[in-house]
C-alpha cells in the first residue's frame, strides 16, 4: 500500500509562451519532510498553487492520497494545509482568535480549537502576544509573530499534507529554531511536509529529501547527502581573484580538486580533507605572489551543489554540473590581503 500523501506526475503549466512548470514529478511520503528549493521565479509558487487547486495544470496529474486533485480540487484541499508565502490577513484579530477560527474551519470543536491555540502558543513561544490584536499596516504585532501565527493556523488541525511556503520569513533566530522543531515534530507524527524555500542552509538541517527546481524543471532530487555529492569531510577552498586577474587554480600546479566553479572574482574549489594542508600551502603561496587577494577554507555544503545546479553558466566559463559557489559560516582557515 502506497504511503504517498502527495504525488505529482509530469506536471506542466504555461503562461502564454512562458513554461512555468515543465514536466515536474515529485512525491511526498507520510512522515517525510521534502524541501522544494529554487530561486525566485523557478516555478515553486505555481506548483503549490496547482497542488491546492488554485491553478489547473495544462498537463500532468496531482494526487493527494487517493484523491485526484485536478478532477476534484475541493476534495483534495481537505487533505492539505497551506501556509502561504504572504502574511495571513489577521488584522483585527488576536493570534488566539486567528488560530481558533482556523481550527474551527477545519472541523475542530471549540474546546479542541482553544487547546490547539494554547498548545501552539507554548510550542512556538508566542504566549505573551496570544491576546494582542493585530492592527492594520503591520501594527500591534511584529512580522515574526504574524508569521508564527500563520504557521499555527496551518497546523492547528493535523492533515496528511502540510505545505509551508517560506515559513521562517521575518522570524528571529531563537523562534526560527522552535519553528523548525515544530515542523520536524509534525513529520514524526505522520504528516508529510512540503517545505518551499530558497534558504538552503536551513533546509539542509531539517529535510529528508530535496527537490531542486530551476527554470520550471526538476534539475535534481534526493537526500541532502546525495545531492551534496561529496564526503562529509570534504572542504571548500574559496579564492578571491584580483580585478582582471587570472584564475591560478587553472594552473597545472594547483592541488587536486574534486570540483571547480568560477563566479565573478571568486573561484570555489572542493578538495578532499587529505589535501587540506597542501591546498592551504598552495593558496598561501598564491597570496604571497599577489595572484589572489585572499582565501578561505571551510566545510563543503549543500549550497555549493545547489548553486551549481541553478546557476546560469557564463560564456566560456568552466561550469561542470557538480561545481558550485556557496557560503559557509564555519570558516576554518582564512588569509586576507592587508594594505601596506
Amino acid at each position: 500500500m502506497s504511503t504517498d500523501v502527495l504525488r505529482v506526475t509530469d506536471l506542466t503549466r504555461r503562461y502564454q509562451r512562458v513554461v512555468a512548470n515543465d514536466d515536474i514529478s515529485l512525491r511526498v511520503r507520510a512522515g517525510d519532510i521534502v524541501g522544494l528549493l529554487g530561486h525566485n521565479g523557478a516555478g515553486k509558487t505555481t506548483l503549490v498553487s496547482q497542488i491546492v487547486g488554485l491553478l489547473k495544470p495544462d498537463a500532468g496529474r496531482i494526487h493527494l492520497g487517493r484523491t485526484d486533485a485536478v478532477r476534484d480540487p475541493a476534495a483534495a484541499r481537505r487533505h492539505v494545509a497551506l501556509q502561504p508565502q504572504s502574511q495571513a490577513p489577521i488584522d483585527g484579530l488576536t493570534p488566539r482568535s486567528a488560530i481558533e477560527i482556523s481550527g474551527r474551519l477545519r472541523g475542530l470543536s471549540a474546546r479542541d480549537s482553544r487547546k490547539a491555540a494554547n498548545d501552539l502558543a507554548e510550542e512556538l513561544d508566542i504566549g505573551p502576544w496570544l491576546d494582542q490584536r493585530a492592527l492594520p499596516e503591520g501594527g500591534g504585532l511584529s512580522g515574526g509573530i504574524r508569521r508564527l501565527t500563520s504557521f499555527a493556523m496551518a497546523v492547528a488541525k493535523p492533515t496528511p499534507l502540510i505545505i509551508l511556503d517560506e515559513p521562517t520569513n521575518d522570524i528571529d533566530a531563537s523562534r526560527r529554531r522552535l519553528l523548525w522543531d515544530a515542523v520536524r515534530r509534525r513529520g514524526d507524527l505522520g504528516s508529510g511536509v512540503l517545505l518551499v524555500t530558497h534558504n538552503v542552509a536551513e533546509a539542509e538541517r531539517i529535510v529528508d529529501e530535496l527537490v531542486i527546481l530551476d527554470r520550471g524543471r526538476v534539475v535534481a532530487e534526493g537526500s541532502p547527502a546525495r545531492l551534496r555529492g561529496t564526503q562529509d569531510s570534504d572542504l571548500r577552498l574559496e579564492l578571491q581573484i584580483p580585478p582582471g586577474g587570472a584564475d591560478p587554480s587553472e594552473d597545472d600546479r594547483c592541488p587536486p580538486v574534486l570540483r571547480r566553479f568560477r563566479s565573478g572574482r571568486r573561484t570555489l574549489l572542493t578538495v578532499a580533507a587529505a589535501e587540506a594542508a597542501t591546498a592551504v600551502a598552495w593558496a598561501t603561496a598564491q597570496h604571497a605572489d599577489d595572484r589572489i587577494d585572499g582565501f578561505s577554507l571551510a566545510p563543503a555544503t549543500l549550497e555549493d551543489a545547489y548553486l551549481a545546479l541553478t546557476a546560469a553558466p557564463a560564456p566560456g566559463a568552466d561550469t561542470a554540473p557538480d561545481t558550485a559557489p556557496g557560503n559557509s559560516s564555519a570558516v576554518l582557515v582564512s588569509q586576507e590581503a592587508t594594505d601596506e
